[in-house]
This record gives structure tokens, sequence and C-alpha cells, in this order.
């Protein structure tokens, strides 16, 4: 029974050295076979996959800008109509307690009513204010809808062969930490965009 459990023991330790020999051999042999400086050196064929950095095609997308110059557009038009209003009705009032610290209304009835005036004034304005801030908003959000949609569409007439399997979008490197530059598409589908919406405005 000791000679069993002897040849045993035995046996099963050249099985581990075989083991840890076979490990080590097949390890080596995966590292050579796709060593780090070649990994370092893939591009878009390798895997089906690519993504655009969006803060760039925003910035340079043609689109995109005139979207947004025409919003910032918007957004000073409503600034200057709402201090306009604002200086217009701050000048009333200030005219209006001119008036009530030297007893220029002709009866309390008449200071009262001027008084309704100014207040009814100032809702309007406030609603006002809140009616352009909302359609500034529902402008900013079609303008971003009309974004997605033309990127959305370019790509998958870009995808059209099927090279990619995945688009990823990249924000200030949010999604993506680490990619080779083979990824990245971004350059190209600007360029591309770019053109069509050149053409379009022929």
């Amino acid at each position: 029974m000791k000679k069993f459990l002897l040849i045993s023991n035995v046996v099963l330790f050249i099985a581990v050295i075989v083991l840890f020999i076979l490990f080590f051999r097949s390890k080596s042999t995966c590292t050579e076979s796709f060593p780090l400086a070649k990994r370092d050196t893939l591009n878009a064929h390798n895997l089906p996959i690519a993504y655009i950095n969006v803060d760039s095609l925003l910035l340079k997308y043609q689109f995109a800008k005139d979207a947004n110059e025409s919003l910032i557009k918007k957004q000073e038009d409503f600034r200057l109509t709402i201090n306009s209003r604002q200086r217009e009705l701050q000048g009333e009032m200030n005219e209006f307690q001119r008036k009530l610290e030297n007893n220029a209304f002709l009866s309390r009835e008449r200071a009262e009513q001027e008084q309704t005036r100014l207040l009814k004034k100032q809702q309007e304005l406030q609603n006002l204010n809140g009616q352009l801030t909302q359609e500034l908003m529902q402008e900013q959000q079609k303008m971003s809808e009309q974004l997605r949609d033309t990127i959305n569409a370019f790509l998958k007439e870009y995808n059209k062969d099927g090279k990619y399997q995945l688009i990823l979008s990249n924000t200030a490197g949010d999604n993506i930490l680490y990619a080779p530059k083979g990824y990245d598409i971004t350059d190209e589908v600007v360029k591309l965009l770019n053109e069509r919406c050149a053409q379009k405005k022929k």
C-alpha cells in the first residue's frame, strides 16, 4: 500500500511539472505570435469597430456650426427683447414712484390705476420671458434632433458595405479610455459630412 502511494505521488508530481512546462510554453508562444508592438499598431480592419469623437465633430461639422450660430443669434435676440422691455418697465416704475412721492397724482384712485397697470405690465413681461425661454429650449431640442438624424442617416449610408459592426460615440474621452488611432474615423466622417452639406447648399 505504501509503495502504491509513493508511486502515485511520483506520477502526480511528474504530471504537475509537465503541465507547468506546457503552460509557460503556450503563454510564450501566444505572446510571440501577437507581440505588444503589433497590438499597439492595430487598425480598424482587425475588429469591425470604430468611434467618432463627438466634440470634434460638432466643432468641425458645418451643419452643426450653422445650427449653433443660429441658436446663439436667437438667444441674443431674446435677451435684447427682454432687456429692452425690462428697462422700459423700470423707467415707468421709477416715474410712478417719483410722482407718488411728490403727490403728483390727482387722486388716490388714479395712483392705484397706474400701479395696477404697471403690475400687469410686469406680469406680461414675466410671461413673455417664460414663453421665449420655452421657445428657445424647443428650438435647441429641434436642432439637436436634426443634427442627430443627419449623422445617423449619413452613417447608415457610410457603412452600407458593412465594414463596421459597431460605431461608437466618444465625448472628451468619457466612453473610450484607449483605442489605436485606426479606430478613430472622426476626420473622415467630418470631411464627408461637410462635402455632402456643401452639395446641398448649391
